[in-house]
């Protein structure tokens, strides 16, 4: 994969300008989809997670397999200030990255609602779960892996950490189809920050829009507001914060996750959950 053209945000966020000469290649950590709604997660060569959009779209059943790679190499260091730059050079060097060509934005995150960490949206079970869409959307967090109890000696080593405030940050993918965020790299990190209470600092890596379509966006975001002011005689222009906050925040707006076609479409689906005796209720 070439190397991103970076726009620094400042030390807590940076966004990946990924260009691809030709085609976009399909990165090793991918979703792949078929008719249906179905959908699966691979990386490199292996399945890590299955799941399939309700037919009135009022969630997502899925399932996860063992195997998962972290895209991260183990981190060893404390403390970096610059944590979403440190990841994003870490993402572009891996063997199980998610990165493909399109422009990415990572960034730092240690506040989120109480329900996406400390409820059920935060999904604990193993291997199989429901993303229930019914209210208003998602937004909570899938795991890759199974959460170790509070007593394994890792998660206790990372309380210490965490109560020093020295917890290196987990990494978050945002994942439009199933409105929340995979669990890329982290979960004893995770775990352990919850066990003490708190909420694990975060690095989010979101794909968000290319420059000439947030442009294409700008301006014709620009041009419907000139046209709400037109007949009015004691119009007189002058800055508008409300225009300029949205334009200013169309480069960064999370953009759809990209999906491959999956080989063999719905038939090659099927046969995975089949021999994981993955059954959706209602099929």
């Amino acid at each position: 994969m070439p190397r991103a053209h970076r726009e620094p945000l400042g030390p807590h966020a940076v966004a990946l300008n990924i260009k691809a000469p030709t085609s976009t290649p399909r990165p090793p950590l991918r979703f792949e989809a078929a008719d249906g709604g179905r959908i699966l997660l691979r990386q490199n060569t292996r399945t890590v997670l299955l799941a399939k959009v309700e037919q009135a779209n009022q969630g997502v059943h899925l399932t996860r397999f063992e195997g998962h790679t972290s895209p991260l190499p183990p981190i060893r260091t404390a403390h970096n200030p610059n944590w979403p730059h440190q990841y994003a050079r870490w993402l572009e060097d891996s063997p199980n990255t998610p990165l493909h060509p399109s422009r990415w934005h990572l960034y730092a995150r240690t506040t989120f609602p109480p329900y996406v960490w400390h409820a059920p949206d935060l999904v604990r079970t193993w291997p199989t779960a429901h993303l229930d869409w019914s209210a208003h959307g998602w937004h909570g967090i899938v795991p890759l892996r199974p959460l170790s109890p509070p007593d394994a000696p890792r998660v206790k080593a990372y309380r210490k950490r965490a109560r020093e405030g020295t917890l290196p940050p987990v990494l978050l993918w945002w994942v439009t189809a199933f409105d929340g965020w995979l669990l890329l790299d982290g979960h004893d990190r995770a775990v352990a920050a919850l066990e003490e209470g708190g909420t694990p600092p975060c690095v989010v890596l979101a794909r968000v829009p290319d420059e000439e379509d947030w442009r294409r966006d700008a301006a014709e975001m620009t041009e419907s507001h000139g046209e709400g002011n037109q007949g009015d005689l004691t119009f007189r222009p002058r800055p508008d914060t409300h225009l300029a906050h949205a334009l200013a925040a169309l480069p960064y707006q999370a953009a759809p996750t990209r999906s491959w076609p999956l080989p063999g479409g719905a038939a090659a689906w099927d046969q995975t959950a089949a021999r994981a005796m993955f059954q959706f209720p209602g099929d």
